[in-house]
């Protein structure tokens, strides 16, 4: 029974990496446009979290151009975000960090054999959180499968005020 498993095991492996060595995740999140008296650009997080809430950063957007950091203080307006992990990190992150963005679809492409192949497979949670100053806040989630099969993709979701259409998607 352990060599059945073992080879099992094995054989799992191998296609587990062969679909994550030629497939990379795209991940489109729209922000919307609100008319709104005052606007500001939403802050955004992008998390993938197992179903023991151990937190894999993918991408976090806030005003890195404020003086003295000052842009970090209104991380923690992200709290579900804040709460999984956001609040032990060190700003900025390289690769992970970036400028707010403002209405309109833009894109977080990631390798799956980089950021995906050393997670063990099985359910996982992708979370898009997003909070705007003098706006409301919220949470977006797409559950998925680890190692991902490119036949349930694309996956979507809607959301109601801080975001729009987000598309998780495979590229070649």
């Amino acid at each position: 029974m352990k060599i059945g498993t073992l080879f099992c095991g094995f054989i799992c492996a191998l296609a587990t990496t062969a679909v994550h060595a030629k497939s990379n995740l795209q991940l489109e999140v729209t922000i919307p446009r609100l008319q709104v008296a005052e606007y500001h650009q939403p802050y955004v997080a992008v998390w993938l979290e197992n179903s023991q809430r151990k937190v894999t950063q993918i991408a976090v957007w806030y005003d890195i151009e404020m003086e003295n950091g000052k842009g970090e203080e209104w991380l923690a307006d992200l709290r579900q975000w804040w709460r999984r992990g956001g609040r032990k990190l060190s700003f900025p992150i390289d690769g992970i960090t970036g400028a707010t963005k403002g209405p309109g679809m833009h894109t977080v492409d990631f390798d799956l054999s980089k950021s995906l192949n050393q997670l063990p497979a099985g359910k996982y949670t992708l979370r898009i959180e997003a909070a705007r100053e003098v706006g409301g806040r919220e949470l977006l989630q797409i559950p998925i499968t680890l190692p991902i099969d490119n036949k349930v993709l694309p996956l979507t979701v809607e959301g109601n005020t801080e975001l729009g259409l987000v598309r998780l998607s495979a590229t070649q």
